[in-house]
């Protein structure tokens, strides 16, 4: 049995963390096994599925806390379990002290995931990425990333063109992402949205995923157009200050929080239009699950491009929100378009979520 240690802040419902239980539940765990160092306290979102599918959840003191204790919490943790495969997920390289802390545990195959592509304009954080990225490029001997962004950003541009970095594609199972008419006529009757032009989100509540944007643009769009509904899913820090913004827009009945969600692929096929204003992502899965059954997306010029996978997805700069406004409000007029699943598409570009935890299997487990 091959074994792999899993090091992620915590297994909340972020996109980083989701794929994770997306490669676990397809492990072939006949001959392979993964565990999990967690760096928060209490339970996670994931954390009851998965020690039903045989995993062990270590925590370890959370590093903005106590630094030195978690490096040695993680070291004796590698050295005890005898982990010779260890994977770090991180949108920032001074993550790379917990590989360095398995290294010195035993671990020889030493795996780092770029999760994002900036970090926001904080410049403590910045400062703090660009000194660690030589030791991270040192320390890892397995780089993997789902974007070119995301590589140049956690490894730099050297390290990507020397084809050092290896691009694992943030796949879905295609079973479950499909267009079904019958689920979208069931979740709008449920949702009480019959009739309405549903625009969708699916994101934590972080400065990130831009919230406020998608607020002001929809409130637009509904003052012109009284029969649009919006749906948030996901939960987060920032939840409460956007439903207070909600409130100030008299939005109330126009705007559905549904908290998180384990249904998004029923929930993406009731809606009519995706929108996914992000200042910056690594590769946003919610986009591919929404283009997988076949809805239409509009997101920030600021996301890679390699995210279009189906050609459905039009992107518009954060600069020029009336351009959104128009965009919504014409294709509103226009009505529902013809939807279908696009599982061939998706099996073609690498985004299969069986094929994509075979690659999985062969990169970060030791032969």
């Amino acid at each position: 049995m091959k074994r792999l240690l899993c090091i992620v802040g915590g297994m909340n419902a972020g996109g980083a963390e989701t794929y994770l239980m997306k490669l676990l539940r397809q492990l072939d765990r006949e001959n392979y096994h993964i565990d999990f160092c967690v760096m928060i306290c209490g339970e996670g979102y994931y954390d009851k599925e998965i020690k039903e599918l045989g995993g062990k959840i270590f925590h370890v003191p959370p590093k903005t806390r106590n630094p030195v204790k978690s490096f040695w919490a993680i070291r004796k943790i590698v050295q005890d379990g005898q982990y010779k495969s260890v994977l770090r997920i991180s949108q920032n390289s001074l993550s790379c002290m917990e590989l360095y802390a398995a290294k010195l545990g035993g671990a020889k195959k030493l795996c780092f995931r770029s999760s994002n592509s900036d970090t926001c304009g904080n410049f403590w954080a910045y400062l703090i990425h660009v000194v660690f990225k030589p030791w991270l490029n040192v320390i890892a001997n397995v780089k993997i990333a789902p974007s070119t962004e995301a590589g140049v950003f956690m490894f730099g541009k050297r390290q990507v063109k020397r084809n050092r970095v290896f691009f694992l594609r943030n796949a879905i199972d295609l079973k479950e992402f499909t267009y079904n008419k019958a689920v979208r006529e069931k979740y709008r009757a449920e949702l009480g949205i019959r009739g309405k032009y549903v625009i969708g989100h699916v994101g934590r509540f972080a400065r990130q995923k831009n919230h406020s944007f998608l607020l002001d643009v929809f409130s637009e769009v509904h003052k012109r157009n009284r029969n649009a509904a919006l749906i948030l899913v996901g939960d987060g820090e920032l939840q409460k200050e956007i439903k207070e913004k909600v409130s100030c827009l008299r939005l109330e009945n126009s705007v559905i929080f549904l908290g998180v969600r384990k249904d998004i692929a029923e929930l993406m096929n009731a809606m009519d239009l995706f929108l996914l204003p992000s200042l910056y992502e690594g590769m946003p899965n919610a986009l591919i699950e929404a283009q997988a059954v076949g809805l239409p997306c509009i997101s920030s010029s600021n996301i890679t491009r390699e995210a279009n996978i189906t050609g459905m997805v039009r992107y518009i700069s954060l600069e020029k929100p009336e351009k959104w406004i128009r965009d919504i409000v014409c294709r509103m007029e226009q009505g529902s378009i013809s939807r279908k699943s696009m599982e061939d598409q998706y099996k073609e570009h690498g985004y299969d979520i069986e094929s994509a935890c075979r690659i999985f299997e062969k990169l970060v487990f030791m032969k």
